[in-house]
């Protein structure tokens, strides 16, 4: 039986066969994949040739492209469409991958070869791009291991062999919990409050599993409405603690001990590196540069930010009280505040959701990408796929092929939880040919139902701009080397320009031009935009230090704080009583769920967030003031995203915004200074 990843794929673009691709193909076709990358490294170690940037620093750029393809096709497919047999596999080939690295990373000879085009090359000979790369490749084998001893190379090998396991084994645990829990409701009493399209939705949830009544998951589209409007505490109480205890039960899914060790192996792995702690290492090649600095960001966010939020609250239990409730409780915040924001505004997600069609909320980010950019998504209809609700677009600019878009919208029991942005295939040139990069979006959407379109709450729309502005960082590259292509940049970076796109959402002329009624094309209400803008940084205080809080528990989880005797649970509740603003509800802990920093790439990065608000809110007040669909500006901006890691980026945003940025416009966005 031939192998779809062994051959020629033979499809438009190249793209991944998805129709002839089977779980069974991917373990043969990595491990062959792997052997002939080797064998291209081995080409660069024995060449005869002194060590020169094009024999050995380009080569290496270029080795393992179709290995890179075929694993990032099945690692987005364990995230988007998995079953056991894909989740087995991830188990399996995880580590072999990780030691495939290291093969790499730790090869003396290799080694030997790079250090020495990085100590005798003149950079004046290279290209910006060209030095760029020379100085991340050899701080790569630096930083992964290869100055260390014999020994010592060896362990670092064990290390990140078990991290790889342990972090696949995280993400699984949590998905199987996430599928695992339903609340299954048969009396329709006990539903007051929620809006008859949730109802809906959760009516064909039941019956898709042959059950009466209705049926309310973990899943984003179904619990958020559900804790938002429904009246009755002891189920929002129920399906709070369900969500909260997610992977921390005793079961064959508890992450506690998995968190403890991902921590105490990543330490381990720093202090072998030289660094003092996990952070350390993560932040040397970041924007923020240190703990210190992060944490310094993180409390003066807190600072300003609390007393904002603690009169939010008070807001709250003003509120509940009316309903006899003594005291508020972490359950009921997306209810009262809910009720708060219909008071203050007269807004509700209900009300606006028939105008945000998700159809037409994607053509309108199709719409600003095309003002911006010039850019244009046809579908093709003729692009394999690996579910039938992905939709396939062909992005052109200008009349010429771009890139290819993957759009992948609504939950199903194989999708993990979120929102994200990723690439089957990145973007390089070799001499005068260029490959262009396959994206895809995948998000948890609430499915239609009947003939009832997607409809999106109005921080959905918001959430389908910044995955949106993920992609076009993706699809606007233009480097010479895939590895600092696109979202190839410092983590600290890379929301800026998701983040960017959501500014958009909230101006009066592009919500205009998009938001109408489903059923009848009305535009909406003048009034109802209005209260959009109105309420724009509604429980921003709130907001702030809950992001906060998941900064400083990403911190100390990696800065050397837990102890392997205190119990996540303790830990996680001792770290955030700063932030704390609600009472303990006993028995529950995010961390065994954080899958952000434990599985997804976040790890002494989850400040990143607020990071980059600061970014965006200063580079989209820029486009504020001279027009924010301004040609040149735009032009300017699509340089900043176009440049992927070619330069650093402060010089990056620099070029676009002639100075450094400042966090005055982002304080003032958020209502925290006037």
């Amino acid at each position: 039986m031939s192998n779809p990843l062994l051959s020629p794929f033979g499809t438009p673009f190249d793209s991944v066969p998805f129709e002839s691709l089977k779980p069974e193909h991917f373990k043969p076709a990595i491990l062959q994949l792997i052997e002939d990358a080797k064998r291209e490294i081995d080409a660069i170690v024995s060449n005869p040739s002194a060590p020169d940037f094009a024999n050995t620093i380009a080569a290496l750029e270029r080795a393992g492209k179709r290995l890179n393809i075929a694993s990032a096709t099945f690692f987005n497919l364990d995230s988007a469409e998995t079953n056991d047999e894909i989740q087995q596999l991830a188990q399996e080939l995880s580590p072999i991958l990780a030691e495939y690295g290291n093969d790499i990373m730790l090869n003396e000879q290799l080694f030997q070869r790079v250090k020495q085009v990085h100590d005798d090359m003149n950079t004046a000979e290279l290209t910006p791009e060209e030095a760029r790369l020379l100085d991340k490749t050899y701080k790569g084998f630096a930083r992964n291991g290869a100055l260390l001893s014999a020994e010592n190379k060896e362990k670092l090998r064990d290390i990140d062999k078990q991290l790889a396991t342990l972090t696949m084994k995280f993400s699984q645990n949590v998905l199987q919990e996430t599928n695992a829990y339903q609340l299954h409701i048969q009396d329709l009493q006990q539903l007051t409050g929620l809006p008859d399209s949730i109802l809906a939705a959760a009516a064909a949830e039941a019956e898709k599993r042959k059950l009466a009544g209705w049926v309310f998951t973990l899943h984003f589209p179904s619990y958020v409405p559900f804790m938002k409007y429904a009246a009755n505490r002891d189920l929002r109480r129920e399906l709070h603690l369900a969500s909260a205890t997610r992977a921390l039960k005793p079961n064959e899914y508890n992450n506690e001990s998995i968190v403890h060790s991902i921590a105490s192996l990543r330490s381990e792995r720093a202090k072998l590196l030289g660094f003092g702690t996990h952070a350390d290492f993560v932040l040397q090649e970041r924007m923020a540069a240190s703990p210190t600095i992060v944490l310094d960001f993180l409390n003066d966010l807190l600072t300003k930010a609390k007393p904002r939020a603690q009169q939010e609250i008070d807001q709250l239990k003003t509120l509940a009280r009316q309903d006899g409730i003594d005291e508020l409780m972490p359950y009921d915040h997306a209810y009262y505040a809910e009720k708060l924001r219909e008071a203050k505004f007269d807004l509700s997600d209900e009300t606006l959701k028939p105008y945000f069609p998700l159809q037409r909320v994607l053509e309108a980010a199709f719409n600003a990408a095309n003002r911006l950019y010039s850019l244009t998504f046809n579908v093709r209809h003729d692009i394999p796929k690996y579910h039938d609700e992905v939709t396939v677009y062909e992005v052109m600019e200008n009349g010429r092929h771009k890139a290819l878009l993957y759009t992948d919208w609504h939950p199903r029991e194989g999708k993990r939880a979120g929102a994200w942005m990723t690439a089957y295939r990145g973007q390089w040139k070799e001499g005068d040919s260029e490959v262009r990069p396959h994206i895809s979006i995948v998000c948890n959407f609430a499915r239609p139902v009947g003939d009832i379109p997607s409809l999106l709450t109005f921080n959905e729309v918001t959430t389908l701009f910044h995955e949106f502005g993920h992609a076009l960082h993706g699809i606007l590259a233009d480097t010479t080397f895939e590895s600092l292509s696109g979202t190839n940049v410092y983590w600290d970076f890379v929301e800026l320009p998701s983040q960017f796109m959501e500014n958009y959402c909230y101006e009066k002329d592009f919500l205009r031009s998009f938001a109408r009624h489903y059923q009848t094309g009305e535009p909406l209400p003048e009034g109802e935009i209005d209260k959009i803008v109105a309420a724009a940084n509604f429980m921003e205080g709130y907001q702030t230090v809950r992001q906060v809080s998941f900064g400083l528990l990403d911190m100390a989880y990696h800065t050397g704080k837990l102890d392997n005797n205190t119990s996540i649970e303790r830990f996680e509740k001792d770290t955030l009583r700063e932030t704390q603003l609600y009472p303990d509800v006993p028995g529950t802990a995010q961390s065994p769920s954080f899958s952000h920093i434990f599985a997804g790439g976040y790890s002494a990065g989850y400040y990143s967030y607020k990071w980059a608000e600061v970014l965006d809110a200063d580079a989209f007040s820029y486009f504020k003031e001279t027009g924010i669909f301004d040609g040149e500006t735009a032009a300017k901006f699509k340089r900043l995203l176009s440049s992927g890691g070619t330069v650093d980026p402060m010089q990056l945003y620099i070029e676009f915004r002639g100075r450094k940025p400042e966090p005055e416009a982002l304080l003032k966005r958020a209502g925290l200074i006037g």
